[in-house]
C-alpha cells in the first residue's frame, strides 16, 4: 500500500487524525484539515528515513552519555576523594533523569508537538555537559548529570512517536527498528569508546567528547528535523488562515481542547501513569523489558569483575568486551526484513489489518534469548576458560534484548497510537528507574553470589518472565478491547 493512500486510510481510522464533532454545521465548515501533501507520512520516503536517522543518533547520543561514565569513575573517586559507590551515582542518576524526563515532555509533545520539544531538550543537554565536564566537585558533577538525563529524555519517549507519525502501520516496523536499535546500543557504545580515553588520558575528556557530540546534534536537529505531529500541523494551519484571512472562525481540534491549557498539561503528564496503573499489557510488557535493560546497565559493573578480575583485562580491554553484546544487537536489526515478510502474512489473516499482537513475535524469540545467552555467560565466567567463550555468550543476550525491546516499543505505538508518546513515555520511566538501581547493588551481589551465581540468577529471573509474549500474544485482542487507551 502506497503513503498515499495509507495516510488516508489512517485519517479515518486513528483517534488521532478524528476531528472533533462540530458544534454545528458552520463549525464543520472551518475545521481545518491537512491537505494530502501537508500530512507527515507524505514526505518523501528519504526525508522521513533522515529524520529517523537524526532523531536516532541524538538517542545514541544521550544513551552512550549514560554508560561512558562507568570507566570515568576511577578518575572521579580519585580527584574527589569519594567511594566506588557515589561514582556509581553520575551513571544511576542519569538514567533516573532519562526516566523521570519522559513523564514530562512525552505528553508535552501531544501538546506543543514534538520539534519544539527535541530544540529545547537537546540545547539545555549541551549547555549542562559543560557543567557535568567542568564539575568542581562530586555533588555538581552528579546534580548536573541527572538535569542532563532529565533534558535528554526525549529521545527516548518522544521519537517513537515522531516514527508512528512519519510511516502507517503497515510500514512502522522498519524505522521502528532502526530506532529502537538506537538507545540500547548507545550504552554498549559507551564503553568501547570511554576505556580507551580513561586508560590513555584524564577522565574528564569523556565528557569534553560528549559535550562536542551533543554539540552537532543540536544544530542538525535545528537545520533538518521538522514537526510531524498532526494536531499541531492542523493547528498551526487554522492560526496561519485565520491571519492570512482575517476571520477568526477557522479552527482545529486543539484549539478546541488547550481552552485550559494548565489543564491539558497537568491531565497529560498523569496518562503515562494511568496507562500502567489500568492496563496489564502495558504494565507487565514494560516491566518485562525494564529488567531487560537494568541487566544491561548491571554488566558495566559486572564485566569488570567478569573480564578485569577473572582474565587480567585492562580498562580499554574491558571495554572491548562489551563489542559481544554490541554485535548481537547490530546482527539482529537486518532480520527486520524477514519480520516484515512474517507480518505481511500476519496481516493478510486479518484482511490487511495488522494486529499489534503481531509485533510479539519478536518478543517470544527475544524472551528465549536473553536468558539463554545469560545461563551460557554465567557457566562461562571461570578465569580458567577462555576470555572469548563469554563474550560470544552474550551475543545471544544482545540479540535477545533488542528483540524485547523493538517487539515491546513497536507494540506499545501501535496498540495505543492516539497516545504513543505517553505509552513511550511510561515505558521509558519504568525501565530507566529498574537500570538506575541495578549497578547500584551488582558489586555487592557479585561478591557474594560469585560471577557463577549472580550472573545465573538474573538468568533465572528472565527464564520466569519469558513466557510473556507468548502469553500476550494471544490474549492481547480480547484485553485491548477492555482497554481505555488502547486501540481496539
Amino acid at each position: 500500500m502506497s503513503s498515499t493512500s495509507s495516510s488516508t486510510s489512517n485519517s479515518q481510522t486513528d483517534p488521532e487524525y478524528q476531528t472533533t464533532t462540530p458544534k454545528n454545521e458552520s463549525d464543520a465548515t472551518f475545521e481545518v484539515n491537512l491537505e494530502e501533501h501537508e500530512h507527515p507520512q507524505n514526505l518523501s520516503l528519504s526525508k522521513r528515513w533522515l529524520i529517523v536517522v537524526l532523531i536516532s543518533s541524538s538517542s545514541l547520543c544521550v544513551t552512550c552519555a549514560s554508560s561512558a561514565a562507568a570507566f570515568a569513575e576511577t578518575g572521579m573517586s580519585r580527584e574527589f576523594h569519594v567511594s566506588k559507590i557515589v561514582t556509581i551515582l553520575s551513571i544511576s542518576l542519569f538514567v533516573e533523569g532519562l526516566g523521570f524526563g519522559p513523564l514530562l515532555v512525552g505528553p508535552l509533545s501531544e501538546v506543543y508537538g514534538r520539534n519544539v520539544i527535541y530544540r529545547v531538550s537537546f540545547t539545555l543537554v549541551f549547555a549542562f555537559s559543560f557543567a557535568v565536564a567542568f564539575a568542581p566537585n562530586i555533588v555538581v558533577m552528579l546534580v548536573f548529570r541527572f538535569i542532563s538525563g532529565f533534558c535528554g529524555s526525549a529521545f527516548l519517549s518522544v521519537a517513537g512517536g515522531t516514527v508512528s507519525d512519519l510511516f502507517v502501520n503497515e510500514e512502522v516496523a522498519t524505522p521502528m527498528a532502526f530506532y529502537t536499535l538506537s538507545p540500547f546500543i548507545g550504552p554498549v557504545v559507551g564503553p568501547l569508546f570511554s576505556g580507551f580515553i580513561n586508560q590513555n588520558v584524564d577522565w574528564r575528556w569523556t565528557f569534553y567528547v560528549m559535550t562536542i557530540w551533543s554539540f552537532v546534534q543540536t544544530v542538525a536537529l535545528f537545520l533538518t528535523v521538522p514537526e510531524t505531529y498532526v494536531p499541531v500541523l492542523r493547528k498551526w494551519k487554522a492560526a496561519r488562515l485565520r491571519k492570512q484571512r482575517g476571520d477568526d472562525k477557522y479552527w482545529s481540534p486543539l484549539d478546541h481542547e488547550q481552552k485550559n491549557i494548565w489543564r491539558s498539561i497537568l491531565v497529560s503528564c498523569y496518562k503515562p501513569f494511568q496507562l500502567v496503573m489500568y492496563d496489564q499489557m502495558a504494565l507487565l510488557l514494560n516491566l518485562w523489558s525494564s529488567v531487560v535493560l537494568g541487566i544491561l546497565y548491571l554488566a558495566f559493573q559486572a564485566f569488570p569483575v567478569i573480564f578485569g578480575d577473572n582474565h587480567g583485562f585492562n580498562m580499554q580491554e574491558v571495554g572491548l568486551s562489551f563489542l559481544g553484546i554490541g554485535i548481537g544487537m547490530a546482527g539482529a536489526m537486518p532480520t527486520q526484513l524477514l519480520w516484515n515478510r512474517i507480518l505481511a502474512k500476519q496481516a493478510s489473516k486479518h484482511n490487511g489489518h495488522l494486529p499489534p499482537e503481531a509485533h510479539l513475535l519478536k518478543g517470544e524469540l527475544g524472551g528465549v534469548l536473553v536468558p539463554l545467552g545469560l545461563f551460557w555467560l554465567a557457566f562461562t565466567t571461570y578465569p580458567h576458560v577462555h576470555w572469548i567463550v563469554p563474550i560470544i555468550a552474550s551475543v545471544p543476550f544482545g540479540a535477545g534484548s533488542y528483540y524485547v525491546f523493538t517487539s515491546v516499543f513497536t507494540y506499545l505505538v501501535s496498540a495505543y497510537r492516539p497516545i504513543a508518546a505517553s505509552a513511550m513515555a511510561s515505558n521509558s520511566a519504568m525501565r530507566s528507574t529498574v537500570a538506575a538501581v541495578f549497578p547500584l547493588f551488582a558489586g555487592v551481589m557479585y561478591e557474594r553470589l560469585g560471577t557463577v551465581g549472580a550472573t545465573a540468577l538474573l538468568a533465572g529471573v528472565m527464564t520466569v518472565m519469558a513466557p510473556l509474549p507468548f502469553v500476550f500474544r494471544r490474549i492481547g485482542p480480547r484485553l485491548r478491547a477492555r482497554s481505555r487507551f488502547a486501540v481496539s
